[in-house]
């Protein structure tokens, strides 16, 4: 949950509005809430991780039922006004447009996106530039794009500029450097990561795909790749993990809105 409910829940002790011993039930529910199937808990889902963290629990799809996606996604939905899945395949995606009709949905991404308001990055914020080498990279840099959009960062999304035709890339100069943090998706050889890692300043986060041939062995020869890159302090997630890229922009972008407001 975002900090808004806690937040009425004090003003409204501070008013009188509220009983201290109500406020305080209220509050130790709000943290954990236990989804069950019989007399089984299948979630407990964290609506506390906002105030922790900075964003809230995002619900992975891949290896649960539709209809544990769909309440998972309701019960997030009633109490912090939204939800963020990823990993939705078609059926579950479709389960969700049903239940959530003013959802954005990502095909492509794999990705279903509910918000109780427009989501506005606050100023001073950094741009996150998801870069991505193919357009077979898509799924993953738009996976990447829309978390990162939907956790409250500024996104530009610059497509298919890989080492194959290197004078693409190099016609967007004005877009590299005026981004804040660099998200870079790849596969084949995963080289662009490294290109990029030798042209700008800024952090680059690298995202190997598993696009490729047969000795790509499923994304591993560019994860090695980017792990043994010579251009210094790129940072490298997992295999397709767009998501996890996303996350890690945003924690930079956080750190970078915390120090503005100390400093203001």
């Amino acid at each position: 949950m975002s900090a808004d409910p806690v937040l009425r829940i004090l003003e409204q002790v501070a008013s009188g509005a509220t009983p201290p011993e109500t406020a305080l039930r209220s509050l130790a529910w709000l943290p954990i809430e236990e989804l069950q199937t019989g007399d089984t808990a299948f979630a407990r889902v964290d609506h506390h991780r906002a105030l922790r963290q900075g964003f809230p629990e995002v619900v992975f799809s891949a290896g649960k039922t539709v209809e544990q996606v769909v309440e998972i996604c309701r019960r997030l939905a009633c109490r912090d006004g939204g939800f963020l899945a990823t990993r939705a395949d078609e059926r579950v995606r479709e389960a969700l447009a049903r239940e959530f009709p003013t959802a954005n949905v990502s095909d492509l991404g794999r990705i279903v996106h509910l918000s109780r308001e427009p989501v506005v990055p606050a100023p001073g914020l950094a741009r996150v530039l998801v870069a991505s080498a193919g357009t077979s990279d898509l799924p993953v840099a738009e996976e990447a794009a829309i978390t990162a959009r939907a956790l409250g960062n500024p996104v530009e999304c610059l497509y298919d500029v890989g080492v194959a035709g290197l004078h693409r890339l190099l016609s967007q100069s004005a877009s590299l450097a005026d981004a804040g943090i660099l998200i870079v998706v790849a596969g084949m050889e995963g080289a662009l990561p490294s290109v990029l890692g030798g042209l700008v300043r800024v952090p680059v986060i690298a995202v190997p795909t598993s696009v490729g041939y047969g000795a790509s062995f499923g994304g591993l020869a560019a994860l090695l790749a980017m792990l043994n890159s010579c251009a210094a302090g790129i940072t490298v997630v997992n295999i397709d993990n767009g998501f996890g890229a996303a996350c890690a922009a945003t924690r930079i972008n956080q750190l970078l809105r915390q120090s503005t407001e100390s400093n203001a």
